[in-house]
């Protein structure tokens, strides 16, 4: 058997190579091994050119011993994606694609191949398309789909990884705000630091049973299929209230225009349309953006910082009755 030489897309080397360190580079100069055992594992005999578009994980189509396609996704484990296979076994092929196999060691997945594979909306980078008017029948779509994915975790198989909690993305931005000289605390207003800190607290409880959510609702990660009209890929599921869902595609959404009235228009429509309470889908809305300043801080990057900054301060709503700052 032959599979040919293993070659990361340029950029998801470079992604690799800048975010993880020294630990990114010893995932590449490993990555031919663990695939070629994979191969021989799961019967593989050929893999395609790797996919790009992706950021931290080699994705190539696969041949089983039956002639069918598959796909080989070897991610870089992180926070995010670590439980992506224990999402995809509770879904069941449910509304995403169906994982075939699983390795624990190295994090990889053999997947149904999702044909043609066409995104629902294509991405071009930032500011995100999800705001445009033209856009607003397929976020209402994936609305939908993202409605049908929540549900409880249930039990996994033994070694599959388990899910983190939303409430640990409050957890780690109440922590980079409580830093001793917070550069980001530094560029928060009153007014902005106000809310970010009443919904740190109002989050901190999760509304509702705990169920399988996504860090990551943006319309790129469902594509065409021929077994369903559409299937969601690459899940970063954690365990949350239902209104989490609607923090990152909020978010999202206001890019396209960070101001009050367009931020109050996409939090009633996606809230309605993902039945969650639009109070708390602003709240989550609202600590994705500040955490995504944080992290445009970290990288040094002023135009995610100052995208970003705007979307905040967009999702603004009504005044909270505190008491003066001292």
């Amino acid at each position: 058997m032959s599979l040919g030489r293993v070659v990361l897309p340029v950029e998801v080397e470079e992604t690799v190579r800048t975010v993880f360190g020294q630990a990114g580079a010893r995932w590449i100069d490993g990555l031919p091994g663990v695939v070629a055992d994979l191969a021989t594992r799961w019967g593989l005999s050929e893999l395609s050119t790797p996919f790009r578009g992706g950021t931290h994980a080699y994705v190539a189509a696969a041949q089983r011993a039956d002639r069918s396609w598959a796909v080989l996704k070897v991610p870089m484990v992180d926070e995010e994606n670590r439980a992506e296979a224990s999402a995809l076994h509770v879904y069941a092929g449910d509304g995403a694609v169906q994982l075939l196999d699983f390795d624990p060691d190295s994090g990889a997945l053999l997947l149904e191949r999702a044909r043609p594979g066409t995104e629902l909306l294509n991405q071009p980078g930032f500011p995100s398309l999800e705001g445009r008017p033209e856009n607003a029948a397929k976020v209402a779509f994936a609305c939908g789909l993202y409605r049908r994915l929540r549900r409880p975790a249930g039990a996994v198989p033994v070694g599959f990884p388990p899910f983190p909690l939303a409430t640990e993305v409050v957890t780690g931005l109440r922590g980079r705000l409580d830093e001793p000289n917070s550069a980001l605390v530094e560029l928060l207003s009153d007014q902005l630091r106000d809310h970010v800190d009443h919904w740190c607290t109002e989050l901190a409880e999760p509304d509702g049973p705990l169920l399988i959510v996504n860090r990551d609702t943006h319309l790129g990660n469902i594509v065409a299929s021929e077994r369903e009209p559409w299937l969601l890929i690459d899940p970063k599921p954690c365990l949350g209230e239902a209104a989490f869902d609607a923090g990152f595609l909020l978010m999202i959404q206001i890019q396209s225009n960070p101001t009050r009235d367009h931020a109050n228009t996409v939090v009633a429509t996606t809230a309605a349309a993902l039945a969650v309470d639009p109070d708390r889908a602003r709240g989550w809305a609202l600590v994705r953006a500040v955490e995504e300043m944080a992290w445009a801080i970290e990288d040094e990057d002023h135009d995610m910082l100052t995208l970003h900054t705007a979307v905040a301060h967009a999702l603004l709503g009504a005044p909270l009755n505190l008491p003066a700052r001292p």
